[in-house]
């Protein structure tokens, strides 16, 4: 049976995704940032005949995220997403997003495969003296602006309103390297949760490039998260970047599939 869930499952549902913390911390941030009756968001759980929870679907303004630990109702979670427009932005651990890509009547989004690596220790930071500050909501609109001129990202139309909210919720974070009232390097973090934060929007204006920038600055992210007592989260699909991550003493634990 799929239901949508409300407050009342909710300690349930925290037991359920706190099992793979890191893969979940969109949903698990998304649930403390923003509740269970939020207009931007809603919840589904499949439940078995002992209701106990096999999987969970979020909807987070018009994207979509699944997880279950087995098999589950694609059908049924398909059926909930075909509600709203398509092509449907769907995205998640890479084997259970690949169970909705044979279903011949849903239309996916272009499709991108990631890696997924976690970090859980400062050990093989280095911070340097760079000068940089951390982003408030009145530097919304130049940080949107400094990812739209990055080819290799897509900025969605909503984006500005979605990094407002997840400021103001404190589920995000941006700190940034200036000059001239100019950003141009910045690092995010999203999904902020109780136990993990992803970092997102590692970006450096070109003509700044080769500086150091970005190193630097998500070093001390990375860094102030830890001293939070979270785990750093993020994904890459750029061979070079990920040697770049990994010496910072990030880790591979999966692949990660987003349809957009």
């Amino acid at each position: 049976m799929i239901r949508k869930l409300t407050d009342h499952d909710h300690e349930q549902v925290l037991a359920f995704l706190s099992e793979e913390q890191s893969i979940n911390l969109f949903i698990i941030g998304d649930i403390e940032a923003f509740g269970y009756s939020s207009e931007t968001q809603e919840l589904w759980a499949e439940f078995d005949e002992s209701d106990t929870i096999n999987a969970i679907l979020l909807r987070f303004h018009q994207s979509f995220i699944p997880y279950a630990k087995g098999e589950f109702d694609t059908n049924g979670f398909a059926s909930i997403m075909k509600e709203y427009s398509q092509p449907i932005l769907l995205s998640g651990s890479s084997d259970i997003v690949e169970k909705f890509e044979t279903l011949d009547d849903l239309q996916l989004g272009k499709k991108q495969v990631t890696y997924f690596a976690e970090c859980r220790t400062n050990e093989f930071l280095s911070l340097d003296n760079v000068e940089y500050k951390k982003a408030t909501i009145e530097d919304v609109d130049q940080i949107v602006k400094l990812r739209e001129t990055i080819d290799e990202f897509h900025v969605r139309s909503d984006a500005r309103d979605i990094l407002k909210q997840t400021m103001e919720s404190n589920a995000s974070r941006t700190y940034f390297t200036e000059e001239n009232g100019i950003v141009t390097s910045c690092v995010s973090t999203t999904a902020e949760n109780s136990m993990s934060a992803m970092i997102v929007g590692v970006c450096t204006r070109k003509e700044y490039r080769k500086k150091g920038l970005a190193t630097s600055i998500m070093q001390h992210v990375v860094q102030d998260v830890l001293n939070e007592g979270k785990t750093l989260c993020l994904f890459y699909d750029n061979p070079e970047a990920g040697r770049i991550y990994k010496r910072l003493g990030f880790k591979e634990i999966g692949m990660w599939t987003m349809h957009r």
